[in-house]
């Protein structure tokens, strides 16, 4: 388990505190050294393709119609272009270009075409780093999503709805299924890992904060005024999605478990932010270095009414060139670049050492498919964000040679974090242009 952090303990309750300068400040020499900042990684996987007018930028400017909500993190990002995933294609399998997007999205490897248990696919890039970086953080790695979990059945032209609804794999033939209700994320990070006492305190209608309140107090003499500001704002944002979780648990809408489990809010804007939030602690606590997050599966038919769209997206993405309904895809590809932005925002606020935890971050975001409308697996939607601790440089377009393996850019960015990978699912190399 990794040193570097503090905890507040109480009954019942242990709560892993972000970096402070206070305690490191005072530690002895070797544990210093030890308090280094990690490199974290995550993955955001969005569904079903773009419309690839609006989203490219129109030259080497790092902007485009939608992404003009990250337009003020314009420093933290590049627009990543022609990297490819090979894998995703048919390769004699027929259809199921949506099931091989999403399978293939952080393997680089060709999933079996099947619809039985006999699932065989690869391990996954953010499961590489889990497993060599899992005695360093409470948790391996982290997967979220906001679609109910499917790990059986027939899903798209014959394969297995393991293959859509996982993103993350720990071999070939397990994946490391997602989970979608804020309530048992929580529960991951800052529950004390006695299910009785938990279910107790929630019984209760007691909050975590609660149970480690003396020795928070404690705590709060030894820190200076700058950690004292650091730890108020910390616990504020922990009792915030306590509260937003504890409110969509009170006012759930009548559903079955399996649609609508006990913290999922009633708006998808809500959820998405739930989840970034919880990330971002997740990352500010260095709980866990490698996280996952499924927007939605590929071939996803969710609908937008949050932003007038009653349309399903999937279909939707078979735009056929209709302008409308290009426009509608416009829509949503904004609509989740929004999400983003406020998730790099929360990131770039959360100080840490001389940067933010978004400094020390690497964040891939984008899908496995181009345009819904071709199904193409080629110079896909990616943006890069995040300084990787020193080592990316941002704020630009970056082009990789046509028919780049997406995976290449992967085993760079394991480079990043001192894990070791000879090889991704396809990769042929590594990617270094996004050197600083």
């Amino acid at each position: 388990m990794n040193t570097r952090r503090t905890f507040l303990k109480g009954i019942a309750g242990t709560l892993a505190l972000p970096s402070l300068q206070s305690m490191v400040s005072a530690a002895p020499v070797a544990a210093k050294a030890a308090a280094a900042i990690p490199t974290r990684l995550a993955f955001i996987y969005l569904p079903n393709g773009v419309n690839l007018d609006l989203w490219r930028p129109d030259g080497n400017e790092n902007t485009s119609e939608s992404l003009a909500p990250l337009s003020g993190l314009r420093e933290h990002y590049s627009v990543m272009r022609g990297f490819d995933h090979e894998k995703a294609r048919a390769n004699g399998d027929g259809a199921g270009d949506h099931a091989r997007a999403n399978a293939t999205f952080l393997t680089g490897c060709q999933a079996r075409k099947t619809s039985g248990a006999d699932v065989r696919l690869g391990i996954s890039v953010d499961q590489i780093a889990a497993q060599q970086l899992s005695h360093l953080t409470k948790l391996p790695s982290l997967e979220l999503s906001t679609d109910p979990p499917r790990r059986s059945g027939n899903c798209d032209s014959g394969y297995s709805c393991a293959y859509q609804f996982n993103l993350s794999w720990r071999s070939e033939q397990t994946p490391a299924p997602a989970e979608r209700d804020p309530r048992l994320v929580f529960e991951k990070l800052f529950g004390s890992g006695d299910e009785k006492a938990d279910n107790r305190r929630r019984h209760h209608q007691k909050s975590i904060l609660d149970f480690v309140l003396e020795d928070a107090n404690r705590l709060n003499k030894r820190l200076d005024g700058n950690d004292k500001g650091k730890m108020e704002e910390y616990l504020t944002a922990v009792r915030d999605v306590e509260r937003r979780i504890e409110q969509a648990e009170k006012f759930r809408v009548e559903a079955p478990e399996e649609l609508r489990p006990n913290g999922v809010p009633e708006t998808y804007r809500e959820h998405i932010r739930m989840m970034y939030d919880m990330l971002a602690l997740a990352f500010q606590t260095d709980s866990t270095r490698v996280a996952s997050y499924l927007l939605a599966h590929d071939g996803s038919n969710r609908t937008f009414p949050e932003i007038g769209i009653a349309a399903a997206h999937h279909q939707l993405s078979h735009h056929r060139s209709d302008p409308d309904t290009l426009q509608k895809i416009a829509q949503i590809d904004r609509f989740y670049v929004e999400q983003f932005a406020y998730f790099l925002e929360k990131l770039r606020n959360l100080k840490e050492g001389e940067g933010s935890v978004l400094d020390h971050s690497m964040i891939v975001y984008g899908g496995g498919i181009a345009d819904g409308n071709r199904h193409n697996h080629d110079d896909l939607p990616l943006i890069l964000a995040g300084g990787g601790n020193g080592t990316l440089k941002q704020g630009r377009v970056i082009t990789a040679e046509k028919g780049t393996p997406m995976t290449n850019l992967y085993l760079s960015l394991l480079d990043r974090m001192n894990v070791k990978a000879e090889r991704i699912g396809d990769s042929n190399g590594k990617f270094e242009k996004i050197a600083s």
